[in-house]
């Protein structure tokens, strides 16, 4: 059998856990922010870990992770 691609953007944008959860990082973070309120830009710092139905969608387009 042929080997399966990952999808590259899927590569860019998410991460595994060692447990196999799906993290990802927040949107809404690259330009305009002075527009965005303070409590927003605190809670969009760092990652978030998907919903499981989420997790479900990312893992299709990473076969091998």
């Amino acid at each position: 059998m042929p080997k399966l691609k990952t999808k590259s953007a899927v590569k860019k944008r998410f991460s595994l856990t060692g447990t196999g959860k799906v993290r990802a990082n927040v949107a809404y973070k690259r330009h305009g922010l002075s527009k965005r309120p303070q409590q927003m830009k605190r809670q969009a710092r760092g990652s978030f870990i998907l919903t499981e139905a989420d997790a479900g969608i990312v893992k299709k387009f990473m076969p091998y992770a």
